[in-house]
């Protein structure tokens, strides 16, 4: 009788059944390689910790941290922008620290819509995006990421007689590592500036990129109906710090504000001053946990083309997005591997219908795990 039907809309996961099958796969004596969840299994860089455990020192951080105490993580992720994508943002009106980039999701969709709006969700999707727009109470309309347009959704498909409120895009992708380039998100937000649509990028593996490959930012394309949130989760592997921020459009980040004001006091000080650290430091710094992601890529990559399954070498991300020939259903399929191997991954359909056949993988383990997980998998029934 308690539950809201805001908390009724919010859709079930798949991944309690995922729990329930690496549980019985334990109880069975089983060692669990778990390549179903994207957390970085690598450290801070040692400078942020060594920021963060001097500031637990100091007194001056207990406190509650008011938005003025949040001036040197928002002047630190302007300069961030600045340096790394070109992209002049004003610390004080177009910038707003966040618990995580998930929190600023939800938040910003309370934000800036009302119940009723249309949203554009890509699918297959990050599953916290339907528990948000779900909240928010929005109608939520899906764009196919089709492999042969590059898991890029087509926005000239979209009826004109739909008018979003918002589109959500997400590059570096999750679920399935694609890429897009500058020019995309130019057309993407001329498209938005078109319909009165505001275009919202989620960008948390910004520096995750392999080879010669950086990711632009949305804002390249201008600051005027975008916004874009960035998560030191992936980027500085600070999952569990919660600390990230918004960059955009004055009147965006104005409301979000607003919002986040009747809710939350802003992150630990001393997590802000680790995260402005972070943002300080050199790009080589960064580089140095996408060069470990990248040799986990290529030692799975080739394992699982072995097994006739197919998958693009990504240029980006922490994942690997495999189409699985003859599977019909990823969660059977996951949950089968699970218990019979004590490999763990993520079905392709818990990400939207538009990942049926597939199954994701994070590389958040060693080369040779990784190689050795694939080679258990293909000892898998599809059927």
């Amino acid at each position: 009788m308690w539950e809201s039907q805001r908390a009724a809309a919010v859709p079930g996961s798949v991944f309690a059944l995922m729990d329930a099958a690496k549980g019985r796969a334990r109880a069975a004596g089983l060692d669990i390689v778990d390549l179903s969840i994207g957390s970085s299994d690598l450290p801070p860089p040692d400078a942020v910790l060594d920021v963060l455990r001097e500031a637990t020192r100091d007194p001056g951080t207990y406190r509650y941290p008011l938005f003025s105490d949040t001036a040197p993580l928002r002047e630190a992720a302007a300069d961030y922008m600045a340096r790394r994508f070109g992209v002049t943002v004003d610390a004080e009106r177009e910038v707003l620290p966040l618990i995580g980039a998930q929190e600023g999701l939800a938040h910003l969709l309370l934000a800036v819509t009302d119940p009723g709006d249309t949203l554009l969700l890509p699918d297959p999707c990050y599953p916290p995006y339907l528990g948000a727009a779900a909240v928010a109470g929005l109608n939520v309309v899906t764009l196919p990421l089709r492999p042969e347009l590059g898991f890029l959704p087509d926005l000239d498909a979209v009826p004109d007689s739909i008018q979003p409120r918002a589109l959500l895009l997400n590059y570096p992708n999750n679920p399935t590592s694609a890429v897009a380039d500058a020019g995309f998100f130019r057309r993407a937000a001329a498209w938005c500036r078109a319909r009165g649509t505001l275009l919202v990028h989620d960008h948390p593996y910004a520096e995750l990129t392999f080879g010669s490959y950086r990711a632009p930012s949305a804002l390249e394309a201008g600051v005027d109906g975008v916004v874009e949130l960035h998560s030191l989760s992936k980027t500085h592997h600070m999952g569990g710090f919660r600390v990230g921020f918004a960059a955009g459009d004055a009147r965006v980040i104005g409301a979000l504000a607003r919002v986040k004001g009747a809710i939350d006091f802003h992150p630990y000080l001393g997590i802000q001053r680790a995260a402005a650290h972070a943002l300080t430091l050199p790009d080589e710094v960064g580089r140095v946990g996408a060069s470990v992601f990248e040799a986990r890529r290529d030692a799975l990559v080739p394992a699982l083309r072995e097994l006739g399954w197919e998958v693009a070498l990504p240029q980006a991300s922490m994942y690997a997005w495999a189409r699985v020939p003859g599977l019909r259903d990823s969660v059977a399929f996951a949950v089968r591997a699970a218990e019979t191997t004590g490999v763990a991954v993520s079905p392709g359909a818990a990400f939207g219908a538009g990942g049926e056949g597939f199954v994701r993988f994070a590389l958040v383990q060693p080369p040779e795990v990784l190689r050795e997980a694939a080679r258990q998998l293909g000892t898998v029934p599809t059927a």
